[in-house]
């Protein structure tokens, strides 16, 4: 095994290692208060709410999987890796200009940052399977992003749950969702609001928004990049 194989392995060993960790008491502590806010919320808001997503993530699924770059098979794991961080670093950049100018337009700015900035990283999780040697016009392929995407921005807790998922993809394949609709929209859209919400939040005041929205699309797409090369890393390793 070479120098790299071996970086990567430890790397992806240490990824699982805090996958499966116990949530820590703040951490159990925040998950009960957002469950506690989301119980008070009426039944009607949330199902507008994962409407809403539900629809947004389709338009961006069903768009970006057939525009995405062709794999070299010839490539070595390290070549295939490099593109791979060239293009987080990419949509990093993007995701935090993003970020800065709907920041600084304020509260009606903010929310046009929503959809945007989904749209973004999704492009890149389209981008990053590609370069794994991953045909995204399958359905399965595009269903494992969204279970990476949730895995990527969701509690301890639930991370404990979706990681032996991940692990075992081609065991569970058969077993999940043959289309969309039969997918878990609203814990998808609870995970991801709940993760994502105190990140976010301060980038609709004014003039600090735009410093904040940068930082926060910055640090986000960044995460989510390092979490899609270490799911791909278990399909690609085994």
């Amino acid at each position: 095994m070479d120098s790299y194989l071996h970086y990567a392995h430890a790397e992806l060993a240490l990824w699982q290692y805090r996958m499966k960790k116990k949530p820590s008491l703040g951490g159990r502590l925040t998950h009960g208060v957002q469950n506690k806010i989301n119980s008070w919320i009426p039944e009607k808001v949330h199902k507008v709410v994962t409407a809403a997503i539900e629809n947004m993530v389709k338009v961006v699924l069903t768009g970006s999987s057939w525009i995405v770059p062709k794999p070299d098979e010839s490539l070595t794991l390290k070549q295939r890796e490099f593109k791979v961080r060239s293009r987080i670093k990419w949509y990093r950049n993007t995701a935090s200009v993003e970020g800065a100018v709907t920041g600084a337009g304020g509260i009606l700015m903010g929310f046009a940052d929503f959809p945007a900035f989904l749209t973004i990283k999704m492009k890149m999780l389209f981008d990053i399977a590609a370069l794994y040697g991953f045909d995204t016009k399958d359905f399965q392929e595009r269903l494992f992003l969204l279970y990476v995407f949730q895995l990527s921005f969701s509690s301890q807790h639930r991370r404990n749950d979706l990681i032996g998922l991940i692990e075992n993809w081609e065991e569970y394949r058969s077993t999940l969702p043959k289309d969309f609709k039969e997918f878990d929209w609203k814990t998808f859209q609870l995970d991801y609001r709940d993760y994502i919400d105190l990140a976010k939040l301060a980038q609709l005041i004014p003039v600090v928004g735009a410093g904040v929205g940068a930082i926060a699309n910055y640090r986000l797409t960044e995460h989510l990049g390092r979490y899609a090369m270490n799911a791909y890393r278990l399909r690609v390793l085994e």
